[in-house]
């Protein structure tokens, strides 16, 4: 008995796949065998679709298999925890000293040795800690948020904001860190630490502000935001809801690494005399006080140099982590 015909549309569909015409018909069958399919049952093959993922799900994705990561931030951890509580690791009183125990060496129940008043050096290193994460945290913090704000609006509005901006920061450039702390700072009684966060955020802001405005440029341009504009999107809305999220990244790296470099400049200031003053602990203050018997009593300078050398290094490793997990181009 002879085979029934087949349909003619058929078989031109057929014909057409088989032969890669890749016509009309073939994208019909595709279509309709894509329809087919049960929702969520995945591409063909078996393989489940997984879900695209935002720049900051794929950074955190890339982060946590980042051992560099990883071992800073558990360093980090380490240090806002003994500068929240440094009761946790340190039971003695960093003010009270033991003259006839001036620059002895370690000893059971004292592993550092004592300073020059007999203070404990291990109950110092540990309570200095909190000095030098709070001027880092509130300094970044103040510069990220100042920086961000001029920047981000010089770079969307442009004209003669972003003009004066950029002399505004120019003239903050040219001012040396070192020596404008020691000038701003010197005529300053204040034993806290906001004298040299308030300075550090006013020298700190113009570096963030630049690179908030690139990212802002740059993110103003994309299509999606033009196309927010055409539907009548305001200027609020564009800044908040497309601009922001998509340019905060880089001021985001710029400050975690800058964290770092502010402790730093915090303990060179004190180091100085013009930074944190008595009875502030504060490592800065302790290297100067040991600095001249580095000789005699070597542990009284290598301590609080070592525990600041961990801390900036940790925070600067955060900060090339991030960076890398955040710039596509260096994947």
């Amino acid at each position: 008995m002879p085979e029934p015909l087949e349909p003619y549309e058929s078989y031109a569909a057929r014909e057409a796949i088989g032969h890669g015409d890749g016509g009309s018909a073939a994208l019909a069958i595709g279509e309709a065998e894509s329809l087919e399919r049960v929702p969520g049952a995945g591409p063909p093959g078996g393989e489940p679709a997984g879900k695209p993922r935002s720049l900051w799900s794929d950074a955190w994705h890339d982060l946590r298999r980042n051992p560099v990561f990883v071992l800073s931030a558990l360093v980090i951890v380490f240090l806002v925890l003994i500068a929240i509580w440094p009761q946790l690791i340190a039971s003695g009183n960093p003010y009270r000293g033991d003259l006839a125990k001036a620059q002895q060496g370690a000893e059971p129940g004292h592993p550092f040795g004592f300073d020059t008043q007999g203070r404990d050096v291990y109950t110092r290193v540990v309570y200095g800690a909190r000095a030098s994460i709070t001027v880092g945290v509130c300094a970044t913090t103040g510069a990220a948020l100042l920086g961000s704000l001029l920047g981000g609006l010089a770079g969307f509005f442009g004209s003669w904001w972003d003009g004066l901006l950029s002399r505004l920061a120019d003239i903050f450039f040219g001012i040396p860190v070192i020596l404008g702390g020691l000038v701003f700072l010197s005529v300053i009684t204040s034993s806290t630490v906001w004298p040299v966060v308030g300075f550090i955020v006013l020298l700190g802001w113009p570096q963030i502000s630049r690179i908030a405005r690139g990212a802002v440029v740059t993110a103003k341009q994309n299509d999606y935001v033009q196309a927010a504009r055409a539907l009548g999107a305001g200027n609020g809305r564009l800044l908040l809801r497309h601009i922001t999220p998509n340019a905060v990244a880089p001021v985001i790296v710029v400050a975690t690494i800058a964290l770092g470099t502010y402790i730093a400049l915090e303990a060179t200031l004190s180091y100085l005399g013009a930074g944190l003053k008595p009875p502030t602990v504060s490592w800065g203050i302790d290297i100067s006080a040991a600095s001249t018997y580095i000789r005699n009593a070597p542990h009284m300078l290598l301590w609080p140099a070592g525990a600041l050398s961990i801390t900036v290094l940790a925070f600067i490793m955060l900060g090339d982590a991030v960076r890398d997990a955040l710039d596509p181009k260096l994947r």
